[in-house]
């Protein structure tokens, strides 16, 4: 993956509000365990790292399913990159997942 193609697939979940920025952090909410993965090779990509990945909580699908809420936690080692900026135009303080949101 080049890091053009990096930049906008972290752009798209900031859109979706799976992505959000607290602080110097980036957050990134998901379900699925191969999304944590895709997430942390864009990261990478783009000269950041990965700190911590998380299980939140479990979430009810319907009446008998349960998922595993997974919480990503990365820094990107630029302090002015493009991503935060765009994160103050498009994105969100709180994830999908957030009950306060």
């Amino acid at each position: 993956m080049y890091p053009i193609q990096a930049e906008k697939k972290l752009r798209s979940w900031i859109r979706s509000h799976h992505l959000i920025c607290s602080g110097s952090f980036y957050l990134f909410e998901t379900v699925e365990s191969s999304a944590v993965d895709r997430f942390s090779e864009c990261v990478e990509i783009l000269g950041g790292s990965i700190i911590s990945v998380e299980p939140v909580k479990k979430l009810w699908i319907g009446k008998h399913r349960q998922v595993v809420l997974f919480r990503a936690k990365a820094s990107l080692h630029t302090p002015e990159h493009a991503l935060r900026n765009y994160w103050s135009r498009y994105g969100s303080f709180y994830s999908r997942f957030d009950e306060r949101g």
